[in-house]
C-alpha cells in the first residue's frame, strides 16, 4: 500500500490551491464540500470557477514563496512543471500535504475517486496510477450502494449515545446490538423511508431485557483453499462479526485481514510433528469463548467438513450445548483443480471422483488400493507430499498403468501457485526434484493430463523423462485486476 487512506477533517481550515483552470475547478468544488477554507491563487479563473467566487477567497496573481503559509493541506493545478515543483518543495518544508495534478512524484497526498452517500463516503485509489479505473471502480460501486444510505448511517449515529448509555462498556453487548439493527427489520424500514417504524423498533429491542451472559455461538467457517475472493459472502460476514477467531496454521494472512480489527486471533493449527493445539484442547477454548458469551468462529482452510474435523468439533459443541452453524467454504480439492485447469470430471474420461487424505486412520495403502483406470476415476490425495512413494506404489500394485497421469498443485489459488504434472512412476521424487513445498494436493488420474493445455494461472511445468528436458510455461489470471485500493468510511 504506497498511501494511507485517511479522512481528513478539512471544516474551517485554511486550504490553498495553485491554479484556474479546469482541473483546479474540480479540486475546489471538493474541497468546499468538505467545508475547507479555500484561498485560490491564479491570475485568471475557469468560467465555472469564476461562478464559485463568493465561497472562497481569489489571490489574483500567480503562485509566490510563501502563499502556502498556515495551509493545512495544498493542491497545484498548473501547467508549469517548475513552478509546480517549486510549489511541492515549499509543501515539503512548510511539512504541508500537497496533490500536484498528474504528478504522482510531487505528491505527497492523492486525492480518490469518490462515491458519498451522506454519512458515507467510499473512496477508491489506484494510487494515482490510473485515474481512468478509478473512476470505472466508483461507478460500479455507485451502482451498487443504496441511495438511502447515508440516511442510515446518519439514524444509526443518533441513536449511539442511547446505545451508550444502555450497554456501557459491555462492547460484546454493544456490538451484538447493532447486528441486529443492521441485519433485521429497522435497517430496511430506514431505507424505505419509514424512520418512525425502524426508530420504534430499535428502541424496542434497545428495552428490552437481555441476559449479558447469554452465550454466544459458534461458526465453524470454511476459509477456502487460500485466495480471500474465493470465501463466501456469508463466511466474510462472520468473520466481520467475530470476537474470537480460531484458525489453522494454514489459513493464510490475506484472508485473516478480512477478520474485524479488533477480534481476537488464536492460531491452533496443528503442524508437523505433532506441535500445535491438541483436538481436546481446541474444543475446550470453542466451548469456553461461547459461554462468555463471544461470536466465535473456528476458521479452517478449505471446508470445515472435509478433512477438517468439523464434525468432531460440532460433536463436541452439541454435548456442551453450545449453539453453532457450518458456513461450508470451497475446498481444496475444488479450488485446486480449477485454478490449475484440471475437471475433476469429465465426460470421456473421468465419472467420479474421491477425496483421500494420506494421513487417514486406516492407512494410505486401503484408502487408495483401486484401479483408477478401469473405473474412469479421478483420486485427490489430501497431504500427500511426505507419502507420494506409498501413494504411487499402492496404485501401481492395484493395476493402474504407471503412466497415469498425476498433477501436484503446490500454494493452489495463490499467487505463488505451482502445476506440476508428470506420471504415477515419476510421483515419489516429483517435489523433490522440483523443490515443491506444501500445502500441496495430488491428482491422480486421466484428467490431471489436461493441465498442459488448460492450466490459466500461475506457473505450469510438464516434468518429462530424462531423455527429454521438462516443459516450463508461466500463466497467469485470464482477467487481471489492477492494484487498486477501495476504501469505505462510515461515521
Amino acid at each position: 500500500m504506497n498511501h494511507l487512506p485517511v479522512s481528513l477533517d478539512l471544516r474551517r481550515r485554511p486550504v490553498v490551491v495553485i491554479g484556474g483552470g479546469e482541473v483546479a475547478l474540480r479540486k475546489v468544488r471538493r474541497l468546499l464540500d468538505a467545508g475547507a477554507v479555500v484561498t485560490v491563487v491564479s491570475p485568471t479563473l475557469d468560467a465555472g470557477l469564476a461562478r464559485l467566487g463568493l465561497h472562497y477567497t481569489h489571490v489574483e496573481r500567480r503562485y509566490a514563496p510563501g502563499d502556502l503559509e498556515g495551509a493545512v493541506f495544498a493542491v497545484v493545478a498548473v501547467g508549469d512543471a517548475e513552478v509546480a515543483a517549486a510549489i511541492a518543495a515549499e509543501a515539503e518544508a512548510r511539512r504541508v500535504f500537497v496533490n500536484v495534478a498528474d504528478d504522482l512524484e510531487r505528491s505527497s497526498a492523492i486525492l480518490p475517486a469518490v462515491v458519498a452517500r451522506g454519512d458515507v463516503t467510499v473512496a477508491v485509489s489506484t494510487s494515482g496510477g490510473s485515474p481512468l479505473l478509478a473512476r470505472r471502480i466508483k461507478a460500479n460501486i455507485e451502482a451498487l450502494l443504496e441511495p438511502r444510505l447515508g440516511v442510515l448511517a446518519s439514524w444509526l449515529r443518533a441513536l449511539r449515545p442511547r446505545v451508550r448509555a444502555r450497554f456501557g462498556r459491555d462492547a460484546v453487548r454493544a456490538r451484538r446490538y447493532w447486528s441486529r439493527l443492521l441485519d433485521g427489520p429497522a435497517a430496511q424500514r430506514v431505507l424505505d423511508g419509514r424512520v418512525e417504524l425502524a426508530h420504534a423498533i430499535a428502541l424496542g429491542e434497545l428495552d428490552a431485557t437481555e441476559d449479558a451472559r447469554r452465550p454466544g455461538r459458534v461458526s465453524l467457517v470454511g476459509a477456502g483453499p487460500g485466495d480471500p475472493d474465493l470465501l463466501t459472502l456469508k463466511a466474510a460476514r462472520r468473520l466481520a462479526d467475530a470476537d474470537v477467531v480460531y484458525h489453522d496454521a494454514l489459513v493464510p494472512q490475506d484472508v485473516l485481514a478480512r477478520v474485524r480489527a479488533d477480534a481476537t486471533l488464536v492460531d491452533v493449527g496443528k503442524r508437523a510433528g505433532g506441535h500445535g493445539a491438541t483436538q481436546q484442547a481446541i474444543h475446550a477454548e470453542l466451548i469456553a469463548a461461547a459461554r462468555r458469551g463471544l461470536e466465535v468462529v473456528r476458521l479452517k482452510g478449505g471446508d470445515p467438513f472435509v478433512f477438517g474435523r468439523g464434525g468432531e468439533e460440532i460433536e463436541a459443541l452439541r454435548e456442551a450445548g453450545v449453539a453453532y452453524e457450518v458456513v461450508p467454504g470451497v475446498t481444496a480439492a475444488l479450488g485446486c483443480a480449477a485454478y490449475a485447469g484440471i475437471p475433476l470430471t469429465h465426460r470421456d474420461v473421468a465419472r467420479a471422483v474421491r477425496f483421500v487424505t494420506a494421513h487417514c486412520r486406516e492407512g494410505l495403502v486401503r484408502a487408495v488400493a483401486s484401479r483408477l483406470s478401469a473405473r474412469e476415476e479421478t483420486l485427490v490425495v489430501y497431504m500427500a507430499l511426505g507419502l507420494a512413494r506409498e501413494l504411487a506404489d499402492a496404485l501401481i500394485a492395484a493395476g493402474n498403468p504407471a503412466d497415469t497421469p498425476v498433477a501436484l498443485v503446490a500454494e493452489g489459488t495463490r499467487e505463488a501457485q505451482r502445476v506440476v504434472q508428470s506420471t504415477l512412476a515419476r510421483l515419489p521424487t516429483l517435489a523433490e526434484r522440483h523443490a515443491v513445498r506444501g500445502p500441496a494436493l495430488v491428482i491422480v488420474g486421466k484428467v490431471a493430463a489436461l493441465a498442459e493445455r488448460n492450466a490459466w494461472f500461475g506457473s505450469f511445468v510438464a516434468d518429462t523423462p530424462a531423455e527429454r528436458a521438462p516443459r516450463e510455461r508461466e500463466r497467469v489470471p485470464v482477467f487481471a485486476v489492477s492494484a487498486a485500493d477501495v476504501h469505505c468510511h462510515a461515521y
